[in-house]
């Protein structure tokens, strides 16, 4: 199937999605706890009805794997995965740090990514082996090689009061030895930010492949590192990541380890 074809239907659909965001900003009336900080709103699912609306227009036995919806069967070997608003809690609160994330897998292998932010008229884009791409410009990593000179992105999982105290240990150890850490709350634009070169380390864990498919495809692409916690390559349904520009990829390794009794 024609790799064009497939990324004008995701940059399609990250459009029409990103332009109903931007237009209920403020405007949120239906907020409901899936847990007791993870929210959904009603913006989340008619960003996600548009997204699918425009796969299944285009493709209608591919597999579309949501964050609300959950999985919709297909026959083909494409399986979409979508989260149609990354950063709701952000949203919620009238905040425009969130965007669109769509990704397409082969045979369980992300083949595009489309990462979107309405807001800040952002797109981040790659194609396997075509390289990443913001907004039409060629994205790479950055050169920083020291984790002592890195601005580093990290978020907390919503499960974070119950692992709390590894969390906080890798946390302080990242704050102690770079230059600093920010914390945005959408994993996917924190990913885009590496790629672009802005962070050189994000690190999360406890995400879903919805968080993280289009933009591990993204920062490969741009030139940087992805793997689990334990330096496993990426996958997207594993439980921990580390993107970054790979030059303090083995640092960042080490300050994440943490020991059984530590």
């Amino acid at each position: 199937m024609d790799l064009n074809q497939l990324k004008s239907v995701a940059l399609a659909a990250a459009y029409r999605s990103g332009a109903y965001i931007r237009s209920r900003l403020c405007a949120v009336r239906q907020i409901r706890h899936k847990g007791e900080i993870d929210l959904v709103t009603e913006v989340d699912l008619g960003s996600e009805e548009r997204i699918i609306d425009v796969i299944q227009d285009a493709f209608p036995d591919h597999a579309i794997l949501s964050e609300e919806r959950g999985l919709i069967e297909g026959s083909e070997p494409y399986r979409w995965i979508i989260d149609p608003l990354d950063g709701t809690t952000n949203f919620a609160h009238g905040l425009t740090t969130c965007c669109v994330s769509i990704a397409l897998a082969k045979h369980e292998r992300t083949i595009i990514g489309v990462i979107w932010c309405p807001f800040s008229d952002e797109l981040f884009a790659a194609v396997e082996g075509e390289g990443a791409y913001l907004n039409g410009r060629r994205l790479s990593v950055s050169n920083v090689d020291k984790v002592q000179d890195s601005l580093l992105v990290t978020g907390f999982p919503y499960c974070v009061k119950e692992i709390l105290e590894p969390v906080m240990m890798r946390f302080t150890r990242c704050l102690a030895a770079s230059q600093g850490i920010r914390r945005l709350g959408s994993a996917a634009l924190d990913l885009g930010y590496v790629a672009a070169g802005r962070f050189e380390a994000f690190w999360e864990e406890h995400l879903h492949p919805w968080d993280v498919a289009a933009g591990h495809l993204i920062v490969t692409e741009a030139g940087g590192q992805v793997t689990n916690f334990d330096n496993h390559p990426f996958e997207v349904e594993m439980k921990s990541i580390l993107a970054s520009n790979g030059r303090i990829h083995n640092d960042m390794l080490n300050l994440l380890e943490v020991k059984e009794g530590e």
